[in-house]
């Protein structure tokens, strides 16, 4: 985990989904696999061909803005793939539940969050996957904003995802936490609009929020004493 802004005031927490509420590499790479494969298919290459032009497609990207990602949704819509055909693709080829379980650590962690904080989800995939996601996990009641592709047909990292999500949790962006695996796709543009950002490395270090965000708290308050 590096935490790279926390603000004085903390409202509302704005989780990616993938890779970050759940751990599961099969799963990741398995989403990433099959778009690659329906692109190649419709464009008459096989999957290891097309695998190679996309990756060469993120290289080139990389090179040209400062070694910074680009989302594969991104890459889809330079090949002139539509935002509504890219939603129908991820709603018709991803299954949540064949790779993950519910997980009872990440429900105690949540249930401790929520407490305090207002949570979302700001991901990649549509609202419907997303929500899916969270079923699988057994973790959807914890989060009553879920800001997907299909909520502002755009995707990260671009501000009108998190616009959204501070206009959903009526909480503007200085007392709210960004909290993903990529920096560039999850961090970066969030912190430039004055949220917090966390960069985590998986599930495990989400279940080490609550400790986190209660000594940060425990902080402030020493600090307004002493002033």
């Amino acid at each position: 985990m590096k935490i790279f802004h926390l603000p004085d005031t903390i409202r509302a927490l704005a989780f990616d989904m993938d890779l970050t509420l759940y751990s599961n590499d099969e799963y990741g790479q398995y989403q990433i696999d099959k778009l690659v494969e329906k692109l190649g298919q419709l464009r008459g290459l096989s999957f290891e061909e097309m695998k190679g032009e996309v990756e060469e497609k993120r290289k080139a990207w990389a090179l040209s803005h400062d070694g910074k990602a680009i989302s594969l949704s991104c890459i889809l819509r330079g090949y002139g793939i539509g935002m509504e055909e890219i939603i129908s693709w991820r709603e018709e080829l991803f299954e949540p539940r064949l790779f993950i379980q519910e997980d009872e650590k990440l429900k105690v962690t949540l249930e401790k969050l929520s407490n305090s904080y207002t949570l979302g989800v700001v991901t990649n995939n549509p609202v419907l996957v997303a929500r899916k996601t969270l079923a699988a996990l057994g973790v959807e009641a914890y989060f009553p904003i879920v800001i997907g592709l299909d909520t502002c047909m755009i995707a990260k990292p671009h501000k009108t995802p998190f616009v959204k999500f501070s206009e959903s949790s009526l909480c503007p962006p200085e007392t709210s936490v960004s909290i993903g695996d990529r920096y560039d796709i999850d961090l970066d543009i969030p912190l430039q609009m004055g949220m917090g950002g966390i960069l985590v490395n998986g599930v495990e270090d989400v279940y080490c929020l609550p400790e986190l965000f209660k000594r940060c708290l425990e902080t402030s308050v020493s600090k307004q004493v002493r002033r």
